[in-house]
Parts: structure tokens; C-alpha cells; sequence
């Protein structure tokens, strides 16, 4: 059994999602672990992660569009309001989705759907310098 870790650094400059899944599957490749289980984890709380379809870009759009309107970013609905209006909201929509992905490697890559990527979704409209730590387990 092998282990393997590395820490991705994401900036961001808006809220949305980003894609991860070419910088994953190149670093999965690149450790030499052919069978294993990958471990992807975000080390925030107002980001976080999502495995989604990566081919039709309305998909993203409507995602971002539905948590819009069912986290919104009223501060009158808050009592924690002291890092701006996308603070709270984002907190709780990193309730909602995830910030640990479990994702088995076969074939010294990512077992990923036709239609599947792997995202880190921001929730804050500031400019933002995310890391998501990936740790593979494996032969």
C-alpha cells in the first residue's frame, strides 16, 4: 500500500463553480498509484466541492442560479454579517454540498462518469486563494 498528497491552489475571483477534474486526473497519473481510493478536500468553510456534469455549461449556470435563490444574501436573515453579505450564505451552502469527495482510481485514473467533473464550487464574490488537498491511498 502507497500513499500520495498534494495540495492544489485555486484563485478565484468570483462565486461559481471551477473546474478541478484535468489537474486531478493529471496528478492521480502522475503518482504511479494504479488502484486506490483518492481523496479530494477542501480546506474552507465558505467553498466547497461537487461532482457534476462537465459538459453542458447551463448546468453550472442553473446550479449557481438555484442556490441563489435558496441561500440568499440578505443580511437581515443573519445574525454573523461582519465579512459582507456572501459570508453567511456561503457558510450554509457549504452545508449543503461538500467539502470531502471520496472518488475510487482504477486504471491510474479517476473512475469518473462520461459527463462527471470535478468541481470546487466558491461561494464568495471576493477574489479568494483556495486549497483543495488530494491524498491517494493505493497499489
Amino acid at each position: 500500500m502507497r500513499q500520495d498528497h498534494t495540495t492544489l491552489n485555486i484563485h478565484t475571483n468570483r462565486q461559481g463553480l471551477f473546474e478541478l477534474t484535468k489537474q486531478i486526473k493529471a496528478w492521480v497519473l502522475g503518482t504511479g498509484i494504479n488502484t486506490g481510493m483518492l481523496t479530494v478536500f477542501c480546506r474552507h468553510t465558505s467553498a466547497s466541492l461537487m461532482i457534476q456534469e462537465n459538459a453542458d455549461p447551463d448546468v453550472q449556470y442553473d446550479i449557481e442560479t438555484f442556490f441563489k435563490q435558496l441561500v440568499r444574501e440578505d443580511p437581515s436573515l443573519y445574525t454573523h454579517t461582519n465579512e459582507g453579505p456572501d459570508d453567511m450564505p456561503g457558510h450554509i451552502r457549504s452545508v449543503l454540498t461538500d467539502v470531502s469527495l471520496s472518488i475510487p482510481v482504477i486504471g491510474g485514473a479517476p473512475v469518473l462518469g462520461t459527463w462527471q467533473g470535478v468541481f470546487l464550487y466558491e461561494h464568495r464574490a471576493r477574489n479568494h486563494d483556495r486549497q483543495v488537498v488530494l491524498h491517494l491511498m493505493g497499489d
